[in-house]
């Protein structure tokens, strides 16, 4: 199979960009080891999705398609510190309609695979797994465990923070363990959220409450992996107890909806993001913090910057081209170095014991409370990715 772009990795930022090459004249492949599939119930992988990414969802097809009725703004964000720290964020006060739109996983990840399968223009190559690839002058040859080969004239990496194609083209990986686990469940709530998403900075970690549909939340809690192991073992109720607790009851009883789970939390930046036939997206990329909420932000941004400067190209132009690529990467150079050294400044000076930097971390969130151009300058970013 001879294509112009190939996508390995059919993840939330691989098939976005697939996706929103639609209206381009390149041929696209996508190769997955498996398609997406619907939980029953709620997932419980949940994101906050920025009015950035809302806006590229929408651009791409895929936003106005998703239910409703699993769709919830974020209208205030309440963060609260260890030791009397306070910090509020108002989307009408940034003149914004929300600060971000809460959603599941595999809501997001079904939609976009449903419009893939109905794109003239994408080939998708799954159940399929990379066995080794060649890159040449002209175009790259990946070759597929079923026998099966693909060449393109751009490879793109989407296949996550363990990505395989990172590993077989020797791009350094440097990943920084926190020891911490995210633990996530939702909980049905005895009061409504009111469209307030809540985070609480304490001495076991970073607690976050996400709204869901009706009187639900969804917890992240990235805590030591100890504390995390001990939060795992603990039964419905206890759990629900803890959680409550942990949140001074600031939406009354609590109730566990399925199962509690844990995944490693680790900082990952890569040497570079690009080189000629090649480019990374999303977590191959670059894996931060959650205490943000930007993960899955940051691969929509990856999507856009690089499926529109592919779609801009005149058709003469090689789409592996390293100039084409070496603008893409400049242009996402800083959004996520930034957020990166940022999430990781928070979650080491929060996880420090000492009674100074305790008072400072409080007194650096009061102060910036009553500043409001910073705050509505920090919302503008954090949802834009501008200020």
């Amino acid at each position: 199979m001879q294509v112009d772009v190939l996508i390995v990795g059919g993840g939330l930022a691989g098939a976005s960009l697939a996706v929103a090459l639609r209206e381009s004249r390149l041929r696209v492949a996508l190769v997955e080891a498996r398609a997406p599939t619907r939980p029953e119930g709620t997932d419980q992988r949940i994101y906050a999705i920025s009015p950035a990414s809302q806006a590229f969802l929408e651009r791409i097809g895929v936003w106005g398609h998703l239910d409703p009725q699993r769709l919830v703004p974020v209208y205030e964000m309440a963060i609260r510190g260890d030791a009397g720290g306070s910090l509020d964020f108002s989307a009408y006060d940034a003149g914004l309609s929300e600060l971000a739109w809460i959603v599941e996983s595999s809501v997001m990840h079904c939609e976009l695979w449903e419009t893939l399968r109905r794109q003239h223009n994408v080939s998708l190559l799954c159940p399929a797994a990379p066995e080794r690839i060649e890159f040449g002058p002209s175009d790259a040859c990946l070759h597929l465990e079923d026998g099966r080969a693909v060449r393109a004239r751009l490879v793109v990496g989407a296949d996550g923070a363990n990505s395989w194609l990172r590993e077989q083209v020797g791009i350094t990986a440097r990943v920084a363990p926190y020891g911490e686990l995210g633990v996530v469940a939702n909980f049905r709530c005895e009061r409504p959220h009111h469209h307030v998403a809540r985070q609480w900075f304490r001495d076991d970690g970073v607690l976050a409450w996400l709204p869901l549909p009706g009187c639900r939340v969804s917890m992240v809690w990235s805590t030591p992996e100890a504390h995390a192991r001990e939060l795992l073992s603990l039964d419905a109720e206890a759990l629900a107890a803890r959680v409550a607790e942990a949140g001074g009851h600031a939406l009354g009883g609590m109730q566990v909806e399925g199962p509690a789970a844990g995944f490693p939390l680790r900082l990952l930046r890569v040497s570079e993001t690009v080189r000629p036939r090649l480019a990374l997206i999303g977590d191959a990329a670059h894996a931060i913090h959650p205490l943000s909420g930007h993960g899955i932000n940051l691969g929509y941004s990856d999507a856009a910057a690089l499926s529109a400067r592919l779609c801009a190209l005149p058709q003469w132009r090689d789409p592996g081209d390293l100039q084409v690529l070496r603008a893409y990467a400049r242009e996402r150079a800083e959004e996520p170095a930034l957020l990166q050294g940022v999430t990781h400044a928070l979650n080491r000076l929060f996880l420090s014991g000492s009674p100074l930097l305790r008072a400072l971390r409080n007194q650096g969130m009061n102060l910036t409370a009553q500043l409001p151009v910073v705050t509505n300058a920090l919302v503008r970013y954090a949802t834009n990715g501008r200020f």
